[in-house]
């Protein structure tokens, strides 16, 4: 039986870091922009060298990136950036390239060698001949299936193994793509990837004399045309190109997502379960290592019991691009990918993270608008649950100014206070241990129709991975998301009346003027008080309990 699964999350900033290692991590990797695909990295040396200390103290682990693909004109800089790496003394090195492998192994021995996803490894084979080259760890393609993966562990047991759980999938091999080099100048090989897949493309006519037009369909010739793509090898297979007036997103995967298939990949004995995501924000990395953290202790307390869905409900609250299983069967299918828009999308927004804690307030860096009456949900970093506050006036101590009506912007740089006193249903005494610096605030989002459809349509492809739905169902889902592209009229609204001044969930958050003085919410009152300090009413408890 191997260790315990590892969580190792991405730190592409030294505050993000510090968030990961806060929420349940077990690792990071990371890396500075010169000498690793890491180019939007924002460390500097210093940076990892604080990042690598801050880490150490929590008794957690770090990992440097020097996986780029060397040419020569990096080789002069290798050798400094080797020592630096001595002095900082991380847990493991990830290297993709051989020969800057050879270098560390003969100028650095002592650095443990983890071998890059760059590398593509997808069979035992591989995995042997670097184990052979002096690798302790080798990260597996996000290509390989379950069923490969498994095979894998059989017949490497000495080695270290690791594999992608969650994050961006890319629509070629791992960073092996070449369309962001032709059509942005930008090395994907280098890690500056234009994201070129994710582009919208537009279907033009071109004439034999050379010239261009668009095709406009309407209602009277829409059916006369049909767009598809031959394939050389399948002649007569006809693979059609769907687009609207908004273009086509013909190269546009889903996210990666193996939440519902978890249990699995910790049965088989995988050393290590990493999460992509460098570029996102801290409120991605705090809720994906909190969520992923309490479902692999909660496997290895009761794996019988063990199941996907509240973590999943957790983790619909990030912008995605529609999960998917992607490769685990060994294979793809049209739910992978996302055809009708290339943008990540939730229900949920990253509203503040905690700066300072004060005496008898929190100072909140505002991440994006806040308005009267928005309820704000506090995410802790142990396992306690959720703090909920619903919020009337706004205090910005950067702008020294107070609000209620105007919000807050987050263009404007404010720094909310939110004074303890507001939290009349806490202890007041445990808020600072509960909630300390770091601490990542989030709130719901109004969405239009067409993005309510959109979220519908990604969920159901999801199931049906899961086999829990039907392609009927999701043919009948993206009619719907067709039809509210053409409609979307009805304007923004909200998942629960969570929102503004008119509406209350009914689950009992502090400041909730509507829960805690109106009569129809007179026996949800009665019976949060027969709870546990701090825990809310859930939805069935709500909806029995309002008159």
């Amino acid at each position: 039986m191997h260790n315990k699964n590892e969580l190792l999350m991405p730190a592409g900033s030294l505050e993000k870091l510090k968030v990961a290692i806060l929420y349940g991590a077990d690792a990071v990797y990371m890396g500075t922009p010169d000498m690793s695909l890491r180019t939007k990295s924002n460390f500097t040396l210093e940076e990892v060298i604080e990042g690598v200390t801050f880490a150490h103290q929590h008794g957690k682990r770090v990992y440097l990136t020097l996986n780029l693909f060397s040419h020569n004109r990096d080789l002069d800089k290798l050798p400094e950036f080797v020592e630096t790496i001595r002095k900082v003394q991380p847990d493991g090195v990830i290297i993709a390239d051989p020969g800057i492998l050879h270098y560390v192994k003969e100028h650095a021995p002592e650095l443990a060698i983890h071998i890059s996803t760059q590398a593509n490894v997808c069979s035992w084979l591989s995995v042997k001949f670097w184990q052979d080259m002096g690798a302790d760890l080798v990260v597996l393609a996000r290509e390989a299936s379950f069923t490969e993966l498994k095979e894998i562990r059989q017949k490497c047991p000495d080695i270290r193994l690791e594999a992608f759980v969650h994050g961006a999938m890319c629509m070629t091999y791992s960073g092996r793509c070449l369309l962001s080099n032709y059509m942005a100048e930008r090395g994907a090989n280098q890690g500056n990837c234009a994201n070129s897949c994710r582009w919208k493309y537009k279907v033009h006519m071109r004439l034999k004399d050379g010239s261009l037009h668009d095709i406009e369909l309407t209602d009277a010739n829409k059916d006369l045309f049909e767009f598809v793509l031959e394939e050389e090898q399948r002649p007569g297979e006809w693979l059609p190109i769907e687009e609207d007036e908004r273009g086509s997103y013909i190269l546009n995967s889903k996210d990666l997502c193996l939440m519902p298939r978890l249990d699995e990949y910790m049965s088989i004995g995988l050393d290590s379960l990493k999460v992509e995501g460098r570029n996102r924000s801290a409120f991605y990395v705090a809720v994906t290592a909190r969520t992923y953290r309490k479902a692999i202790d909660d496997w290895y307390a009761s794996p019988q019991t063990w199941r996907p869905d509240p973590y999943m409900r957790e983790l619909l609250t990030l912008p995605n691009r529609g999960y998917s299983l992607a490769f685990h069967e060994g294979k793809l299918t049209h739910h992978a990918h996302n055809y009708e828009d290339t943008h990540t999308l939730s229900a949920w927004e990253y509203a503040g993270i905690i700066r300072h804690v004060t005496q008898d307030a929190f100072l909140v860096d505002v991440k994006n608008k806040l308005d009267m009456g928005d309820v704000l949900e506090f995410i802790p970093h142990t396992k306690r649950d959720p703090l909920l506050l619903r919020i009337y006036e706004f205090e910005d101590i950067n702008n020294r100014r107070t609000t209620r009506e105007e919000g807050l912007n987050a263009g404007q740089k404010p720094m909310l206070r939110i004074p303890f006193s507001l939290f009349h249903e806490e202890e007041i005494q445990t808020l600072a241990t509960d909630f300390p610096v770091n601490t990542i605030i989030r709130k719901e989002r109004a969405l239009g129709q067409e993005e309510w459809a959109r979220l519908k349509l990604d969920q159901t492809a999801s199931l049906i991975e899961m086999g829990r739905e039907t392609e009927p169902t999701y043919q009948n889902n993206r009619q719907a998301l067709v039809v509210a592209i053409d409609h979307d009229t009805s304007g923004k609204t909200f998942r629960t009346p969570r929102l503004g001044v008119e509406g209350c969930c009914g689950r009992g958050c502090n400041g909730c003027l509507h829960f805690w003085h109106d009569e129809r919410f007179a026996k949800a009152r009665q019976l949060l008080g027969t709870k546990k300090q701090g825990v809310l009413l859930n939805n069935s408890e709500t909806l029995d309990k309002i008159d």
